[in-house]
């Protein structure tokens, strides 16, 4: 079964739609929160648990937002029977980008962002004027670059529950960029 990666800048609605879908029965993971990412320092590699609050100046040029390929490996093997969704963003999607099967994009306009990052409360990434400068900079560019790659694209601002048919739906939609990746069903 497909393994769905489903990514957006924050405040896109990455968190949310994990979590309906896990109430809902589904293998949903939220990589911000299940062990899948790591703030690395770029040079060293040192791994830190989060970012200072508030960030200093220059903190995201020197750490990056990075996955486990590791976990994702593990994920894909562990949900052969069924579909699975990952729901991130990362840095290094493109050293795990061979393992998905799927790739979602959420996307949202600057504002729908801005009122996100601002009154949420499940996260504070993108309070910090830097952490907001980075978001809205990831916005201006992600849907052209996720087009690129033959992603299906998710508007994140329709109501929740179009979002997350939507996503539902894609599973069913091998991208074009990975020929036959489609993991065989198992024999019933």
């Amino acid at each position: 079964m497909p393994l769905v990666w489903v990514t957006g800048v924050s405040g896109s609605g990455k968190s949310t739609v994990c979590e309906l879908l896990a109430q809902r029965g589904e293998v949903a993971v939220d990589t911000d929160w299940e062990g899948y990412n790591r703030w690395v320092h770029r040079e060293s590699g040192e791994v830190v648990v989060d970012p200072p609050d508030p960030v200093p100046a220059g903190w995201l040029d020197r750490y990056g937002w990075l996955i486990s390929r590791e976990r994702v490996e593990a994920l894909a093997a562990a949900s052969r029977d069924r579909t699975a969704y990952l729901f991130g963003g990362v840095e290094n999607e493109d050293e795990v980008r061979d393992l998905f099967d799927v790739i979602v994009c959420l996307v949202i306009d600057d504002e729908t962002l801005k009122e996100r990052l601002a009154t949420r409360t499940s996260n504070s990434f993108g309070k910090h004027p830097e952490e907001l400068a980075a978001s809205l900079w990831h916005n201006e560019r992600i849907e052209v670059r996720y087009r690129d790659l033959g992603a299906v694209i998710v508007d994140g601002t329709l109501p929740l529950a179009e979002v997350v048919e939507a996503v539902t739906r894609a599973r069913r939609t091998p991208r074009p960029w990975l020929p036959g990746r489609m993991r065989p069903t198992p024999p019933s």
